[in-house]
């Protein structure tokens, strides 16, 4: 009977032994992540993750792939809403301000725990932390993130007698060099005006010397002279130059467009470099974005959020995962397979990445674009702001309103959304 009962006390526990390790290996992390910005991303993420659940085997991650960047915002918070789990997504880096808004976010400074830890923060490139530092706290961490970059078709410029190493670095280069190239089938040049006109069009007005909004989120400037000035000359691309198809140019397909010789220069995010990459059938090249009264792009893509709604064991979960999928090797395999940027100096040291940029060098020109690089466009009531900007831009180049009228109509309505956040 002692036998018996003292074997009975120690299967006991050896099953809450058991259970016990069963309950730490359920650690589950719903992550979600968008997947409709260029690239085989979701074989890429995978793969990531699967890496990462080797090495953690107490921990399970549910990824979620949610369609772009609004489709992504708009499941998670519906999802959180409704009371489904989710301890983090990677959503717009300018989602920032309406997720504190709606207090459903905790800044990482807040969980960080060690020096390590700290390091780690202090490692991203600055201008790919502007977006998500607001008010002293870091509320996103980068991990998908670009700069748009100019793709040129190099045995077209060949073809119409251009030196196939330079691309134009002036608006009046690029006008000049769009009607050498503008041919029967062939345009000179595509900025899209679909899917994120206003990401393109921030990169104008940078470049007239003109941003579109204050760094406090509160006040933006649509209705300058100078940023008037910027949609007009977009829509003399086609209206006046002939260079770029009348009306609007299709985000998703663009980069089709190009790979079919539809048009020898396009616009778009360097998240696309490595599909360009492994689809063109020609000699191509990568630039920085030309300059008017200066050089610059606005970073763009995705960072890392975390759910305040979540446990202590969640959360220490969700940090190993946002740490591993950020750091050098994991970003420098990201970078090599989609064309995104590293998002640390620490990444390019790594040396598949040196490899890969020495072999292929056009992977380093969003990289280099940072020095000229600003925070992408992000207000308070960041998306119905933005959707008031995009459709004023739609409008001038589809002559349906002029460049002036359309951006007074977008900046009195961005005043009305903006007045209870004064």
């Amino acid at each position: 009977m002692y036998f018996t009962k003292h074997l009975g006390l120690a299967l006991s526990g050896a099953m809450a032994l058991s259970l016990a390790s069963q309950a730490q290996a359920q650690t589950e992390l719903t992550m979600y992540y968008p997947i409709a910005v260029g690239g085989a991303l979701t074989e890429v993420v995978d793969g990531i993750v699967a890496d990462f659940e080797a090495e953690n085997p107490d921990i399970k991650v549910n990824a979620i792939y949610s369609g772009n960047y609004d489709d992504t915002r708009v499941r998670a918070l519906s999802a959180l809403n409704s009371g489904e789990p989710a301890q983090l997504a990677v959503m717009f880096s300018i989602d920032a301000y309406d997720l504190i808004e709606q207090d459903l976010i905790q800044p990482f400074d807040d969980v960080l725990k060690t020096d390590a830890d700290r390091a780690w923060l202090d490692g991203f490139y600055p201008a790919l932390m502007a977006n998500g530092q607001i008010e002293g706290k870091t509320w996103g961490i980068p991990f998908q993130r670009s700069t748009i970059v100019a793709y040129y078709n190099k045995d077209m410029f060949r073809a119409a007698g251009l030196d196939p190493e330079k691309a134009p670095a002036t608006w009046d280069e690029m006008v000049s060099m769009g009607k050498a190239l503008t041919k029967d089938d062939t345009y000179g040049v595509m900025i899209p005006s679909t899917g994120y006109p206003y990401w393109m069009f921030q990169a104008l007005a940078i470049q007239n010397g003109k941003e579109l909004m204050a760094s406090d989120g509160l006040t933006t400037y649509f209705d300058d002279p100078e940023v008037i000035e910027t949609l007009e000359f977009w829509k003399s691309l086609s209206a006046e130059h002939g260079i770029m198809p009348t009306g609007t140019v299709e985000w998703g397909t663009l980069r089709q467009a190009f790979l079919e010789g539809q048009t020898a220069m396009m616009w778009h995010s360097t998240g696309n470099l490595t599909a360009v990459k492994n689809a063109a059938e020609f000699d191509f090249g990568v630039a920085m974005l030309p300059g008017n009264k200066r050089l610059g792009s606005p970073t763009g893509g995705g960072n890392f959020y975390l759910f305040k709604d979540t446990t202590d064991a969640e959360r220490e979960a969700a940090m190993k995962l946002i740490q591993f999928m950020t750091s050098p090797d994991q970003a420098a395999a990201w970078s090599i397979a989609t064309g995104y940027m590293g998002v640390s100096p620490a990444a390019y040291e790594t040396e598949a990445l040196k490899s890969y940029t020495a072999d292929f060098p056009p992977a380093l020109v969003a990289r280099n674009q940072l020095e000229h690089a600003v925070a992408e466009f992000s207000t308070f009531e960041t998306a119905r702001v933005r959707d008031g900007l995009n459709n004023a831009i739609q409008s001038a180049l589809t002559g349906a309103k002029t460049p002036a009228d359309a951006l007074a109509e977008a900046q009195a309505s961005a005043k009305r959304l903006l007045a209870d956040y004064q």
